[in-house]
């Protein structure tokens, strides 16, 4: 595929991970613990498109743009990487850290958490569209 059409789907999934984010947010805007069948529909929708994306990301779209024999698009690609491409090690943590049962138990936390866990993505998912997809394309 090439680099637009590869960048142009995963603009698409940062829309959707936009949405389902919206819908987290929300559900953790609640004082209260919404039911769990709720929750984790949404976290179970979120995880599944933000894993696949992810990996389009980390282990094919960031290899590609760094062998891609342009050196510049290189260096750009090797910053992202070290900047933040640990994020998805740290939605690993976060999303192993919260079974279902802990969510109620342990509300005020994950409220804190997911928003902190949502921030980074959608800061990550700004600077990619913002700084690299251009460059990529």
């Amino acid at each position: 595929m090439h680099i637009a059409g590869e960048t142009r789907r995963l603009r698409d999934e940062h829309t959707a991970l936009a949405t389902l984010s919206h819908y987290l947010l929300d559900l953790v805007a609640a004082p209260e613990p919404p039911r769990p069948t709720e929750i984790e529909a949404v976290r179970g929708l979120f995880h599944d498109t933000l894993v696949r994306h992810l990996k389009c990301e980390d282990w094919a779209l960031y290899p590609r743009l760094r062998d891609s024999g342009d050196p510049a698009l290189a260096d750009l690609a090797q910053l992202f990487v070290a900047e933040i491409g640990t994020l998805a090690d740290e939605y690993a943590r976060y999303d192993g850290l919260w079974p279902t049962g802990r969510i109620a138990a342990e509300w005020p936390r994950f409220r804190r958490e997911t928003r902190a866990i949502l921030a980074a993505l959608r800061r990550r998912m700004a600077r990619e569209e913002r700084e690299l997809y251009p460059v990529a394309e």
